[in-house]
C-alpha cells in the first residue's frame, strides 16, 4: 500500500510539472531548464529517487570542470542512433534542479527508457547521488574554475570523491591524461577505464600559446611532476621521480586537428578503429575520445554516422546563422578552456567577447588575466567587448596588446552593432549567462 501511495505521488507530481509547463507556454514565457525541476523538489525533495526504475539499461553521469555539455551530448546522440531511448540534460542544466526538470518533463507512468545520461555540475554530483545512483561516471578533466565557487581543484577533487564512495557499483571512466583525475577510486576498488592520448598533431594551425605552464605536483610525493608529452594545461604524459606516472591506458588514441574537422584513432586491445568529427579543437578530441570510449563500454562500436550528424549545442562550438552572418559561438568560463578556444579563433571574423559575472558565471574574473587573450593579437577587425564586466575585459585585451578596441556593455546593442557592420564570419566568445540572454536575441 505504502509503494502503491508512493507511485501514484510522483504520477501526480510529473502531471503537475506539464501542466506548470502549459502555463508557462500559454502566455508565451520560457519555462526555462531548472524552474519547473526546482518546484518538483519543492514539492518532493525525494523526487529524483522514484525515477530509478525507468531505465532498462545503464544510468551516466558525466562531471569535470570542461567538456561535460559536449562528452554528455556526443554520448546521448549515439545512445539514440544505436535506436535506445535516452534522457538527457542537453540544455546543460546541471545542477539538482536542472536534473529534476528534465526528468519531469521527459518520463511518462508507464514508460521505461534504455539510458540516463546525466551531466552534473562537479560540486553537485555529492547530491546528486544522494537520491539516484548511476552505473557509470565519466571524469572528464579538473582544471581552475570559479574560485568563489568551488575553491581549489583539492577541494573540487575531494567533493568528486564524496560523490563517488556512495556508489557501490559505480565503473569509473577517467581521463589518464589528467593528473588529478586518475586519483578518483571506488570503495571496493574496481579498476576504472582509463582513456587517454599518445599523440595530438595539428594539422593545419599550431598556435603556440604563450601562457605559463602551470605546475603541478605527484600526489604521492608531493614532488613537481615531470612531462614527456604535454598536450594542454595539466593533460599529457607525467611522471615523478618517484615512480608515480600516468597509467596505462584501455583505449590508446591518437588525433589529427583540422581547422574543419579531426581525425581520432583508438586501439582496444587488438582492434583498431578510426572516426571523423567536425568537432575541432584539442578540447574536444577529448570529448569526443570520453563519449566513444563510454559507447564501446556500453557495447557499441559502429559509431561514425552518429559523429558524422552531431550538431553542436548551446554554446559549444555552435555554429549559426545570425542576420546573414556565419556565426560560431564558443563559451568560456575558465582560464585553461579560455585558452583552448582562443586557439582556434578565426582571426579573420569579426569578434565579440561577452563576459558577465552573475553567479552562474563566477563573480570573481581574475581568470581573464590567466586566460592567453594574446592570441588575439593579430586579429584583423576591431574586437568588441560586451556583458556587465565589459570594460575588465577590454582593459585585458589592451594589456594583450590589442588596440582596436569598442566597448558596448548592452549585449542587444554590441549584437547590432556587429551584425551591422561584419562584411564576413563572426566568432562570438561569450560566458555562461551571457550565453543565455544571447540565445533569447532574435536571428
Amino acid at each position: 500500500m505504502k509503494f502503491i501511495t508512493k507511485l501514484l505521488r510522483f504520477y501526480i507530481l510529473l502531471i503537475i510539472a506539464r501542466l506548470i509547463k502549459i502555463a508557462i507556454n500559454m502566455r508565451g514565457q520560457s519555462s526555462g531548464t531548472s524552474f519547473i525541476g526546482m518546484i518538483m523538489l519543492k514539492i518532493s525533495p525525494n523526487f529524483l529517487r522514484y525515477t530509478d526504475n525507468y531505465f532498462k539499461k545503464s544510468k551516466i553521469a558525466v562531471t569535470g570542470t570542461n567538456g561535460k555539455t559536449t562528452t554528455a551530448g556526443v554520448l546521448s546522440h549515439i545512445l539514440e542512433e544505436q535506436k535506445n531511448t535516452v534522457i538527457h540534460n542537453e540544455k546543460g542544466a546541471n545542477m539538482l534542479s536542472g536534473i529534476a526538470n528534465t526528468m519531469a518533463l521527459s518520463i511518462y507512468p508507464f514508460k521505461r527508457f534504455d539510458y540516463a545520461v546525466l551531466e552534473s555540475d562537479e560540486a553537485y554530483l555529492t547530491r546528486l547521488y544522494d537520491y539516484m545512483e548511476t552505473d557509470y561516471l565519466i571524469v572528464t578533466n579538473l582544471f581552475r574554475d570559479q574560485l568563489d565557487r568551488y575553491g581549489e581543484l583539492n577541494t573540487t577533487a575531494a567533493k568528486i570523491q564524496e560523490a563517488i564512495d556512495k556508489n557501490s557499483d559505480i565503473k569509473l571512466i577517467l581521463n589518464a591524461d589528467d593528473p588529478i583525475v586518475v586519483n578518483f577510486k571506488t570503495q571496493d576498488d574496481i579498476k576504472p577505464v582509463y582513456f587517454g592520448f599518445d599523440n595530438i598533431t595539428l594539422m593545419e594551425k599550431d598556435v603556440e600559446s604563450k601562457a605559463p605552464m602551470e605546475l603541478f605536483n605527484c600526489s604521492q610525493c608531493g614532488e613537481v611532476l615531470k612531462y614527456t608529452k604535454r598536450f594542454y594545461a595539466q593533460q599529457g604524459h607525467y611522471y615523478c621521480d618517484c615512480g608515480y606516472k600516468r597509467p596505462e591506458c584501455d583505449y590508446v588514441a591518437n588525433a589529427q586537428i583540422y581547422n574543419d574537422y579531426s581525425i581520432i584513432n583508438i586501439s582496444h586491445g587488438d582492434k583498431e578503429f578510426e572516426f571523423k568529427t567536425y568537432l575541432t579543437g584539442v578540447y574536444n578530441a577529448y570529448n569526443v575520445l570520453a563519449a566513444v570510449v563510454t559507447s564501446m563500454e556500453l557495447g557499441y562500436e559502429d559509431l561514425q554516422e552518429a559523429l558524422y550528424s552531431y550538431k553542436s549545442v548551446f554554446g559549444r562550438c555552435e555554429t549559426k546563422i545570425f542576420r546573414g552572418h556565419k556565426t560560431l559561438i564558443q563559451l568560456i568560463k575558465n582560464p585553461t578552456g579560455a585558452s583552448e578556444v582562443l586557439k582556434t579563433v578565426d582571426l579573420d571574423s569579426d569578434i565579440l567577447v561577452i563576459i558577465n559575472d552573475n553567479y552562474a558565471d563566477g563573480r570573481d574574473v581574475s581568470w581573464l588575466w590567466d586566460a592567453d587573450f594574446e592570441l588575439l593579437k593579430g586579429a584583423k577587425k576591431r574586437i568588441i567587448t560586451s556583458g556587465s564586466r565589459a570594460y575588465d575585459m577590454a582593459t585585458r585585451l589592451k594589456y594583450a596588446g590589442i588596440e582596436d578596441i569598442k566597448v558596448i556593455p548592452s549585449i542587444h546593442t554590441a549584437i547590432n552593432t556587429i551584425t551591422r557592420e561584419a562584411e564576413g564570419d563572426i566568432t562570438v566568445l561569450p560566458t555562461y549567462t551571457a550565453l543565455l540572454e544571447l540565445n533569447k536575441i532574435k536571428k
